[in-house]
């Protein structure tokens, strides 16, 4: 699903899309809007303008993203500007593309989204990365008797490693001499045993831990 308020922009998108092989599902052009067609269309990624009347573009995220977890966002969008993407990836989206990138960039971008990679424009990984290590130098007090946390495999514990340190599942697979479809089911297992919800909430608990020096 594409939603940004520019016409031409949105029909563009939505075309270049389509032409590489996705499901447009719909296509919004303000927050109300976007919220309404995107719990009828239930689209698995949602490509997402910051800038919309009606309702920001972070508020759009984190009301989908809060009542369907496993949506994947991608916020396309004029602005670099670091607040910009810091509040767009605690609002839910697992990714930030600026919208100087080229079609094939974004329908690249989009295809790893899908795939539950977080992509962002060159120099803002490190942002984010950056935000996530200050946040977890002084993490949130542990309420009382929270549960152990539960126990990860070798494995899992290994690809969890990778994906702290911003690999790709290709990459990842490749590292580890295994496959594209191994390094997913880990993913989600690990997702699945830590209750997060997406690889951005998977880097932050791992990073929380050191896993990224390791």
């Amino acid at each position: 699903m594409v939603v940004d308020d520019h016409p031409m922009w949105r029909d563009a998108v939505a075309r270049d899309l389509a032409a590489a092989g996705f499901d447009v599902v719909a296509t919004a052009g303000d927050g109300p809007e976007a919220v309404r067609r995107a719990r009828a269309a239930a689209p698995r990624v949602l490509v997402l303008d910051l800038n919309l009347p009606g309702m920001p573009g972070v508020q759009v995220c984190k009301e989908l993203v809060g009542a369907d977890p496993a949506l994947r966002v991608l916020v396309l969008s004029a602005s670099g500007e670091h607040a910009d993407v810091l509040e767009a990836v605690k609002s839910g989206a697992t990714g930030y593309l600026l919208k100087s990138a080229g079609a094939q960039e974004l329908i690249d971008a989009v295809r790893r989204t899908a795939a539950g990679d977080p992509v962002f424009t060159p120099g803002l990984a490190g942002l984010v990365l950056g935000e996530y290590r200050r946040l977890a130098t002084d993490p949130a007090p542990a309420a009382p008797d929270v549960p152990k946390a539960p126990q990860l495999t070798d494995r899992e514990t290994e690809v969890l490693r990778l994906v702290a340190k911003g690999l790709s599942y290709k990459q990842i697979a490749e590292r580890l001499v295994i496959s594209h479809r191994t390094v997913q089911n880990h993913v989600q297992n690990t997702l699945g045993k830590l209750q997060l919800h997406n690889r951005v909430e998977l880097v932050r608990y791992a990073i929380e831990r050191g896993l990224d020096d390791a």
